[in-house]
């Protein structure tokens, strides 16, 4: 079944989809490991992790579609793309969906916000009249060659507009074709619950530590009405302070002895990075080449 059907059908199942978010392909290794269906790499912890700067739309189009191709070069598993704001207008959403349909992934979200964007949980963004916002959904999914390639459209309308125009926004993404919508930053369990109710098809939450939508489980969050939820930056933030406490160690001590009980050790980390299946498939591969040499050689003989 291919990884964009698979996706599909996750998001259309009664259970929410929970969603760890990745940023290179090491975090990827280290999802597949905890048994997620799928996994989501955002533009703010991607550019966090390139570039070391805020999500600010430092990073172009094919930076990201170049990353999503290296990532789905190394899984099985769905991978859900940010595609902020298309990169431009309804040509270039175009190009982009393309692009990251070669690269692989099995779903991508659109942004109505003006460019350059930020993070949907920093102060300062703007947003593109809704009309745009739908043509761009349109090209999104006229572009995309396989049908089950999930677009979703998102709206950052909340901060700037107010609840209700953000709801509205959502409403009409949805009638125009999107798949799954997605209200950023709600403030309150109880915005949430309104979203749900209110926006027709499947809803998304983002669940963002220290940002402005309150965090919920994924069991609260389903019965609110939610399909899926993202961890966008989890990963981000556990490595950020996990690495701070092994420098802050190593600078002062002058070695690592007092993390290592916070570390994996050399043949546990090989073992992640798959180095016993590599020598396993370079074993079966020389064996297959001496055979085939033996065999042409008898042959001679």
């Amino acid at each position: 079944m291919k990884r964009s059907t698979r996706f599909r059908l996750l998001v259309e199942a009664p259970e929410i989809l929970l969603l760890p978010g990745v940023h290179d392909a090491l975090t990827l290794r280290l999802a597949e490991q905890a048994g997620f269906e799928a996994v989501t790499c955002g533009g703010y912890a991607a550019t966090a992790s390139l570039l070391g700067v805020p999500d600010m739309a430092q990073l172009g189009m094919s930076e990201m579609a170049e990353m999503y191709a290296r990532l789905c070069d190394q899984t099985e598993l769905p991978v859900f793309a940010d595609a902020d704001t298309g990169y431009g207008g309804t040509a270039n959403v175009a190009r982009t969906v393309r692009a990251f349909e070669r690269a692989g992934v099995a779903g991508l979200f659109i942004e109505d916000q003006l460019a350059p964007k930020r993070c949907g949980h920093m102060k300062g963004k703007q947003v593109v009249p809704a009309v745009e916002m739908v043509a761009k959904i349109k090209a999104a999914l006229d572009a995309r060659r396989d049908g089950d390639l999930v677009i979703m459209a998102r709206t950052d309308a909340r901060a700037v507009e107010g609840l209700e125009a953000a709801v509205e926004r959502a409403q009409i993404y949805r009638e125009a074709g999107a798949d799954v919508l997605f209200v950023e930053a709600p403030l309150t369990v109880e915005e949430m619950a309104y979203v749900c109710a209110e926006v027709p098809g499947p809803c998304m939450a983002n669940n963002v530590e220290g940002g402005l939508t309150p965090i919920l489980p994924a069991d609260a969050l389903e019965e609110v009405g939610f399909a899926m939820v993202t961890y966008p930056v989890a990963a981000s933030y556990a490595i950020a302070h996990a690495v701070a406490g092994l420098y802050a160690t190593l600078a002062r001590d002058g070695t690592s002895d007092a993390w290592r009980a916070n570390m994996v050790d050399f043949a546990s980390f090989n073992e992640l990075v798959g180095l016993s299946r590599l020598r396993a498939e370079e074993a079966a591969y020389d064996e297959q080449a001496r055979e085939i040499v033996a065999a042409f050689s008898a042959d001679r003989d």
